[in-house]
C-alpha cells in the first residue's frame, strides 16, 4: 500500500472501529513507553488505545493497536483532549477531557483498574468547539464556545477566568513553555494571544475573511499560526505581520480543519468539509506549492497528527485511517 509518489490516495494503514468515529486524537505527550495514546470518540463511547508503527518498531507489519478500555459517555464527543498527566509507565493514568452536545465538559481520569471517576463542568450556554490542557502540567482546561466565550477551568471544575470574544470561538490553544499564553481563534475570522495574568490580548491576526473553521498554533515553531477559513488555508508569520504571509484556495467544498505536524514545523493537514460520501484530506508542506499528499476517507472527522512521526490520522465509517507522509 506504500508509495514514493507525493501523491498517495489511500490510507498507510487502517484500524477498524465499532461504529462512526466523530473525533480522533493523538496523546501530544509521550506515554512513557514506545506507543502512542490514542483516543476516539463516537455516539456514546470513548475508545483509549496505544499505537505502535512500522516506523517505530521494525517488528510491526504496519501498525498495532491495542485497546485499553473503551469508556461510556452519555452522549455523542464533539471535541477531546488529552492531559499530560496520562501515562502508562509507573501506575498507569489515563486521563482526558470531552465536550458532548449538552454544553458541558467531561473531565475522565482512570487508572484502567477500579479506579475511573468523571467529573462535570458546566458554564458554557452555547456548543463547545474546542478544549486542551495546559500542557506543561495539565492543571487547567480551556474551552471556546458558540457562547463568545473562552474559559479556563481547574481540575475540579472551576472557572478560573472567562475571556468575552467578539463571535464565536473556534480553536484555542496553549503555549507548550509559557502556561499563561493563550491562542484564542474567532469564527468571524480573528485569532488573539492572550496573557492570562492580566487577561488582555497581547497580539491578534486576522484572516481577511470568515467564517473561520479551524486554527492551530504550531507548538515547534510558535511564530507560525496557520487557520482555515472559506476554501483557502493562511498562515502567518506573527513576528512580522497581521495579514497572513501565504493564503493558497485548498477545499472546493469548504475547508474544515487545519492542523500543523508535530515532526516537521513546515508540514500541515487541512480536511474539507465532508460531503455525502467522502471527506478530503490534503498534507501540505511549506516548500511546496502544491499539497504533497491527497487523501479521502469515507465521511471522515476529527484529524490529528503523531507526536514524532510525519503521520496523521482522521476517522470515518467504522474505521481509522493513518497517512504516512513520506517527505
Amino acid at each position: 500500500q506504500k508509495s514514493s509518489a507525493y501523491l498517495m490516495r489511500v490510507p498507510s494503514y487502517t484500524v477498524a472501529c465499532e461504529d462512526y468515529v466523530h473525533v480522533v486524537e493523538f496523546s501530544p505527550f509521550s506515554s512513557g513507553t514506545p506507543a502512542s495514546l490514542l483516543a476516539y470518540g463516537g455516539n456514546q463511547y470513548v475508545v483509549v488505545g496505544t499505537c505502535l508503527f512500522q516506523e517505530e518498531d521494525m517488528e510491526i507489519e504496519g501498525v498495532e493497536f491495542n485497546v485499553l478500555r473503551a469508556f461510556h459517555h452519555e452522549l455523542r464527543v464533539d471535541a477531546l483532549a488529552w492531559s499530560p498527566e496520562s501515562r502508562l509507565d509507573r501506575i498507569p493514568t489515563i486521563r482526558f477531557c470531552t465536550a458532548g452536545a449538552d454544553r458541558k465538559l467531561r473531565l475522565l481520569t482512570s487508572d484502567l483498574q477500579d479506579r475511573h471517576e468523571v467529573k462535570v463542568m458546566e458554564g458554557h450556554t452555547s456548543y463547545i468547539n474546542h478544549l486542551v490542557f495546559e500542557p506543561t502540567e495539565g492543571k487547567q482546561i480551556a474551552s471556546v464556545s458558540d457562547d463568545h466565550t473562552c474559559r479556563v477551568w481547574d481540575l475540579d471544575g472551576n472557572e478560573s477566568t472567562t475571556l468575552r470574544l467578539g463571535s464565536p470561538g473556534i480553536s484555542v490553544c496553549w503555549h507548550p513553555e509559557e502556561a499563561f499564553k493563550l491562542m484564542v481563534a474567532e469564527k468571524k475570522g480573528t485569532i488573539r494571544f492572550y496573557d492570562l495574568v492580566t487577561q488582555q490580548a497581547i497580539l491578534s491576526v486576522d484572516c481577511g475573511q470568515s467564517p473561520l473553521m479551524s486554527a492551530d498554533w504550531c507548538l515547534t515553531n510558535t511564530i507560525k499560526v496557520g487557520a482555515v477559513a472559506g476554501n483557502d488555508w493562511l498562515i502567518w508569520d506573527i513576528t512580522r505581520s497581521s495579514y497572513p504571509q501565504e493564503k493558497r484556495p485548498a477545499h472546493i467544498d469548504k475547508a474544515r480543519l487545519f492542523k500543523w505536524s508535530r515532526a516537521n514545523e513546515n508540514l500541515f493537514a487541512t480536511t474539507g468539509c465532508p460531503g455525502k460520501i467522502c471527506s478530503q484530506l490534503l498534507i501540505h508542506h511549506l516548500g511546496h506549492p502544491q499539497p504533497v499528499m491527497i487523501g479521502s476517507a469515507t465521511v471522515g472527522s476529527g484529524l490529528s497528527w503523531h507526536r514524532t512521526l510525519p503521520l496523521c490520522v482522521i476517522g470515518g465509517d467504522r474505521k481509522l485511517c493513518f497517512w504516512m507522509t513520506e517527505m
